[in-house]
């Protein structure tokens, strides 16, 4: 059994990685911003196995936000030993470089957000000297391709992050996993244009987080074959990187 605080517990990798700890009978407080899905969520949770659910209504970009939720779920948790961090939005490219306000929100959604609730986590786990910090970022931050660079820069600065506070952690028994998903079917990604072969289902994704977690992985690409892919798509020189349509 874990005791797992999950912010952005509402997507859909969030929920079916919920639902792999669900069934050895896991505690959760489960952060989101919607009430009404939160509440679907514990129900689906608890109708899987699943021991003590909390719930929490928070805007993870609201950073007064932060310490409290913390507080909060170590009222209802008493300890934790898995933090999922897996909030976030695909924003409108286009609409990013049309807009500088639209530009800010979206690297605070994807980027800031994420990095000011892991350094009030952290700074817990520190104390607390063991448990695991996952943290959902994106194959998109290894480069910044035309078409999402916005998302890619604020995945890459989560990314860097992560690496960091992985060094810092480790030294007092906390382990800092960076999840980097490829192209993944869930309701963020609905509409877009997607090779088939190369998306995969959030199920498949949260049987291998899981498996990972437990692991203590370090950099985990889900699946394995985009460690392949980015590390092609870094080793292009830039004079042809910028000549293609990424």
């Amino acid at each position: 059994m874990k005791r797992v605080l999950i912010i952005g517990a509402t997507s859909a990798i969030a929920c079916a990685t919920a639902r792999k700890w669900a069934t050895k009978h896991s505690e959760f407080f489960l952060v989101a911003r919607d009430q009404k899905k939160l509440q679907l969520v514990s129900a689906d949770l608890q109708s899987r196995g699943a021991g003590k659910v909390t719930l929490h209504v928070m805007d993870a970009t609201d950073i007064d936000a932060h310490a409290p939720m913390l507080e909060a779920s170590l009222a209802a948790l008493g300890q934790i030993d898995v933090v999922l961090i897996a909030h976030g939005t695909l924003p409108d490219q286009r609409a990013c470089e049309e807009n500088t306000q639209t530009a800010l929100k979206e690297f605070a959604n994807n980027g800031t957000s994420v990095i000011a609730l892991l350094t009030v986590i952290a700074n817990h786990m520190a104390i607390q000297r063991w448990g695991t910090l996952a943290v959902i970022s994106s194959v998109a931050g290894d480069r910044g391709r035309p078409s999402n660079y916005l998302y890619g820069a604020a995945k890459a600065a989560v990314t860097t992050f992560c690496e960091g506070l992985r060094a810092r952690l480790f030294k007092v028994g906390v382990h800092v996993i960076t999840i980097k998903p490829g192209f993944v079917a869930t309701p963020m990604t609905q509409g877009l244009k997607l090779p088939k072969a190369l998306v995969v289902n959030a199920d498949t994704v949260a049987t291998i987080i899981v498996e990972h977690i437990d692991k203590k992985t370090n950099v985990l690409y889900v699946p394995r074959f985009w460690l392949l892919i980015m590390t092609i798509i870094r080793c292009l020189p830039q004079f042809i990187f910028k000549k293609i349509n990424l």
